[in-house]
């Protein structure tokens, strides 16, 4: 069990929830959250956070560890999972880490290092002028000048990280590709057995998706907006989430609600589209797929399963 991880991935509305509790029961186990926006205080609806019927009893670790104001790294996630992920092991049980976030899975997996200066802004202010100023094509078309591995890697849209690729070029001359393969482990610290969960049919993702965001507005996500946008935490990596600047238009009386969620919509889908990209590169995962919402007994069966096939040894509830 030394170092052992189960991994639960997927895109947004998959049912990666549901299964990793259900999991974590059989296991008799806990949680770590693998989701970037997750780790926000106050941000619960927009971010699909689980709700506590829905963690039905099963310690989580990861959410809440941050105020929305603040910025929050791929190194100081590591840092936290890993310290969440060894306090486990060391009660005997096997973490199980579930999210739609790959960059941080994969560097809890490799507790890989990060290089740059995090606290010189001087870079990332310099590219967020030259966003507001010129768009953010403009600063993608600087990435491809120096870095175009990363820069066909990241959407023009995906600002924050096309500028931290620049800043780590900037800072150490590397991109920031051959950064993290020089500072690699030369083996990953954790064993991860990764199972993916997906709709065989897409369609059925994306009316998962949508059915999602018509039960976060009724349970109050345009409040949930208002209230940081009041408080002023809405800001830096926090604002680019989505499920809150979607809303804005209708906040700033810009928009029809119906026009916002409609984007809401649109850009979870397109999210999803995002995430599946990323983890299909990855051959360690086992995908398992569904072909309805009622299935998850089925799932749960294949995962345990496959688990069992491992050498992951499973309990009875009591």
């Amino acid at each position: 069990m030394e170092n052992r991880l189960i991994c639960i991935c997927g895109p947004t509305a998959s049912g990666k929830t549901a299964l990793s509790v259900a999991l974590a029961h059989q296991l008799h186990t806990e949680i770590i959250s693998a989701d970037s926006m997750q780790v926000y205080r106050n941000m619960d609806i927009g971010t699909a956070k689980p709700s506590l019927e829905e963690r039905d009893g099963i310690p989580h670790h990861l959410f809440d560890v941050c105020s929305p104001g603040e910025s929050f790294s791929v190194a100081r996630y590591v840092e936290l999972a890993d310290e969440a992920a060894q306090k486990i092991l060391s009660h005997g049980k096997i973490p199980i880490v579930v999210g739609g976030t790959g960059l941080y899975m994969d560097a809890l997996i490799e507790c890989s290092t990060f290089s740059g200066n995090d606290t010189d802004t001087a870079v990332r202010e310099k590219y967020k002028r030259l966003a507001e100023e010129q768009g953010n094509e403009a600063v993608h078309a600087c990435l491809q000048k120096v870095d175009p591995e990363s820069a066909d890697r990241l959407h023009p849209n995906n600002l924050k990280r096309v500028i931290r690729a620049l800043e780590v070029f900037e800072q150490t001359g590397l991109t920031i590709g051959e950064l993290n393969r020089q500072n690699k482990r030369p083996d990953p610290k954790y064993d991860a057995v990764m199972i993916g969960l997906c709709p065989a049919d897409r369609q059925m993702l994306y009316d998962r998706i949508d059915r999602r965001v018509d039960q976060m507005l009724e349970l109050g996500l345009l409040e949930e907006t208002r209230t940081l946008l009041e408080d002023g935490t809405l800001t830096g990596t926090a604002m680019q989430a989505i499920g809150y600047k979607e809303l804005l238009g209708f906040l700033n009386g810009e928009q029809s609600l119906a026009e916002c969620v409609e984007l809401l919509k649109q850009r979870s889908r397109n999210y999803a589209k995002r995430q599946m990209t990323w983890l299909k590169r990855d051959d360690r995962i086992h995908w398992i797929y569904y072909n309805s919402n009622e299935e998850l007994p089925l799932v749960l069966q294949e995962t345990t399963k496959y688990l069992q096939k491992h050498g992951v040894q499973l309990y009875h509830n009591l």
